[in-house]
């Protein structure tokens, strides 16, 4: 009887390790997508903000943040615009918990990565304390900024609703997140670091 409840437990013990952080899925909330501000309140507040403080942003923010970057809004469009309706960008979310590349037709998140890159991302001091940091990629030489900078722009008034402080950075170890990632150093775009504010 003993030596049954070990091989259950051991043979228990080898399915939870053979799960890869590319099995990890988490599902989001759903993102809140009427009433808020109105939309020349949060032109005027938008800003860059480089003060942050040790504090996690929620699930339901975090959705409603995404889809405000790369969702879907209608008629299968995206909640901005795509040169030529070309959607190659993709949206990825490093925390302490990992890297997550969003799903916006499953409202989720899969796990790329277990690792906290989260340390690639602090050249500057005022990094130590940002909880999440938006990292936009795509193969598109032609249109992949112009897609990623209308997400940060959204991402980036979406923060002035929520008065999220936000900081859209270039300097940062490309290689190294490109290799977290499994994408070429090239298609690694741009990244805004998301948190609280003092």
């Amino acid at each position: 009887m003993i030596k049954k409840g070990c091989l259950i437990i051991l043979g228990a013990f080898c399915i939870i390790s053979s799960v890869k952080a590319e099995d990890v899925i988490k599902k989001l909330p759903e993102p809140i997508v009427s009433g808020g501000k109105p939309i020349m309140d949060v032109i005027r507040e938008r800003k860059t903000d480089r003060t942050f403080i040790n504090k996690e942003v929620d699930e339901q923010l975090l959705s409603e943040m995404l889809y405000s970057a790369w969702g879907i809004s209608h008629d299968g469009k995206r909640t901005i615009p795509t040169a030529r309706n070309k959607q190659g960008m993709n949206v990825y979310v490093a925390r302490a918990d990992g890297v997550w590349l969003y799903d916006a037709a499953n409202n989720s998140l899969k796990q790329v990565s277990a690792d906290n890159i989260l340390p690639f991302f602090a050249q500057q001091d005022f990094m130590k304390n940002v909880p999440l940091v938006l990292i936009y990629t795509d193969t598109d030489e032609k249109y992949g900024a112009m897609h990623a900078g209308s997400a940060y722009q959204n991402v980036g008034l979406y923060a002035a609703y929520r008065n999220l402080h936000n900081v859209v950075r270039g300097m940062f170890d490309k290689e190294a997140v490109a290799k977290a990632l499994n994408v070429k150093p090239e298609e690694v775009l741009i990244t805004q670091a998301i948190g609280w504010g003092e």
